[in-house]
Protein backbone atom coordinates (compact mmCIF):
# COMPACT_ATOMS: atom_id res chain seq x y z
CA UNK A 1 0.00 0.00 0.00
CA UNK A 2 2.54 2.63 0.85
CA UNK A 3 4.99 1.34 -1.87
CA UNK A 4 1.48 1.83 -4.18
CA UNK A 5 1.62 5.68 -3.08
CA UNK A 6 5.20 5.80 -3.42
CA UNK A 7 5.43 4.71 -7.04
CA UNK A 8 2.75 7.00 -7.67
CA UNK A 9 4.69 9.99 -5.86
CA UNK A 10 7.78 9.16 -7.74
CA UNK A 11 5.69 9.17 -11.51
CA UNK A 12 4.54 12.76 -10.16
CA UNK A 13 7.58 13.74 -9.47
CA UNK A 14 9.70 12.32 -12.44
CA UNK A 15 7.30 13.73 -15.13
CA UNK A 16 7.32 17.44 -13.47
CA UNK A 17 10.47 17.40 -13.59
CA UNK A 18 10.45 16.32 -17.24
CA UNK A 19 7.89 19.42 -18.06
CA UNK A 20 10.27 21.35 -15.92
CA UNK A 21 13.39 20.65 -17.99
CA UNK A 22 11.36 20.94 -21.26
CA UNK A 23 10.20 24.06 -20.66
CA UNK A 24 13.74 25.61 -19.17
CA UNK A 25 15.49 23.87 -21.91
CA UNK A 26 13.36 22.77 -24.85
CA UNK A 27 11.18 24.92 -27.31
CA UNK A 28 7.95 24.37 -25.59
CA UNK A 29 5.00 26.06 -27.41
CA UNK A 30 4.66 28.09 -23.96
CA UNK A 31 8.06 27.91 -21.69
CA UNK A 32 5.57 29.57 -18.64
CA UNK A 33 3.08 26.88 -18.94
CA UNK A 34 5.78 23.81 -19.01
CA UNK A 35 7.43 24.91 -16.20
CA UNK A 36 4.55 25.64 -14.20
CA UNK A 37 3.18 22.58 -14.87
CA UNK A 38 6.15 20.76 -13.86
CA UNK A 39 6.30 22.49 -10.63
CA UNK A 40 2.73 21.66 -10.15
CA UNK A 41 3.58 18.00 -10.71
CA UNK A 42 6.53 18.02 -8.47
CA UNK A 43 3.98 19.63 -5.76
CA UNK A 44 1.54 17.29 -6.32
CA UNK A 45 4.10 13.94 -6.34
CA UNK A 46 5.67 15.30 -2.52
CA UNK A 47 1.76 14.39 -1.27
CA UNK A 48 1.54 10.57 -2.18
CA UNK A 49 5.47 10.73 -1.29
CA UNK A 50 4.57 11.44 2.29
CA UNK A 51 1.55 9.91 2.39
CA UNK A 52 3.64 6.76 1.77
CA UNK A 53 6.20 7.66 4.50
CA UNK A 54 3.23 7.74 7.11
CA UNK A 55 1.87 4.51 5.88
CA UNK A 56 5.39 3.12 6.54
CA UNK A 57 5.52 4.22 9.46
CA UNK A 58 2.03 3.47 10.84
CA UNK A 59 0.48 6.64 11.17
CA UNK A 60 -3.23 7.38 10.79
CA UNK A 61 -3.18 10.93 9.83
CA UNK A 62 -1.72 9.55 6.32
CA UNK A 63 -4.33 7.62 5.78
CA UNK A 64 -6.16 11.07 4.41
CA UNK A 65 -3.42 12.28 1.88
CA UNK A 66 -3.69 8.41 0.79
CA UNK A 67 -7.25 8.53 0.00
CA UNK A 68 -7.45 11.56 -2.07
CA UNK A 69 -4.60 11.01 -4.05
CA UNK A 70 -6.28 7.55 -5.28
CA UNK A 71 -9.69 9.15 -5.45
CA UNK A 72 -7.81 12.24 -8.04
CA UNK A 73 -6.25 9.08 -9.68
CA UNK A 74 -10.03 7.69 -10.73
CA UNK A 75 -10.95 10.00 -13.28
CA UNK A 76 -7.33 10.64 -14.64
CA UNK A 77 -7.39 7.11 -15.39
CA UNK A 78 -10.78 7.33 -16.96
CA UNK A 79 -9.38 10.42 -19.19
CA UNK A 80 -6.37 7.80 -20.08
CA UNK A 81 -8.83 4.74 -20.70
CA UNK A 82 -10.78 7.19 -23.05
CA UNK A 83 -8.32 8.30 -25.50
CA UNK A 84 -6.16 6.44 -28.48
CA UNK A 85 -3.00 4.93 -28.49
CA UNK A 86 -0.05 4.48 -26.37
CA UNK A 87 -2.07 6.32 -23.28
CA UNK A 88 -4.46 3.56 -23.36
CA UNK A 89 -2.52 0.93 -21.39
CA UNK A 90 -1.33 3.72 -19.49
CA UNK A 91 -4.88 4.32 -18.38
CA UNK A 92 -5.12 0.55 -17.40
CA UNK A 93 -1.71 0.45 -15.21
CA UNK A 94 -3.01 3.96 -13.36
CA UNK A 95 -6.98 2.44 -12.96
CA UNK A 96 -5.58 -1.22 -11.60
CA UNK A 97 -2.69 0.94 -9.06
CA UNK A 98 -5.50 3.15 -7.80
CA UNK A 99 -8.05 0.49 -7.30
CA UNK A 100 -5.49 -1.78 -5.71
CA UNK A 101 -4.26 0.93 -3.25
CA UNK A 102 -8.13 2.35 -2.78
CA UNK A 103 -9.16 -1.05 -1.66
CA UNK A 104 -6.05 -1.66 0.79
CA UNK A 105 -6.54 1.43 2.19
CA UNK A 106 -10.70 0.94 3.02
CA UNK A 107 -9.74 -2.64 4.42
CA UNK A 108 -10.60 -3.09 7.93
CA UNK A 109 -6.52 -4.90 8.72
CA UNK A 110 -5.13 -1.52 7.29
CA UNK A 111 -7.66 0.84 9.52
CA UNK A 112 -6.81 -1.26 12.80
CA UNK A 113 -3.04 -1.23 11.75
CA UNK A 114 -3.02 2.48 11.43
CA UNK A 115 -4.94 2.57 14.43
CA UNK A 116 -7.83 4.65 13.15
CA UNK A 117 -10.57 4.01 15.70
CA UNK A 118 -14.36 3.18 13.26
CA UNK A 119 -17.53 4.57 13.99
CA UNK A 120 -19.10 2.84 17.22
CA UNK A 121 -16.13 1.99 18.89
CA UNK A 122 -15.04 3.19 22.34
CA UNK A 123 -11.58 3.71 22.68
CA UNK A 124 -8.83 1.46 24.40
CA UNK A 125 -8.66 2.36 27.49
Amino acid sequence: MAGLNALEGAALVIGGIYMLVRGLLGHPESPQQAEMGGLTLIALGLIPLIAARGLLLRRSWSRGPALITQIIGLPVAWTLLRSHGVLIPAGIVLAAVVLTALYQLVRPTTIDELGIRRPGTTPDA
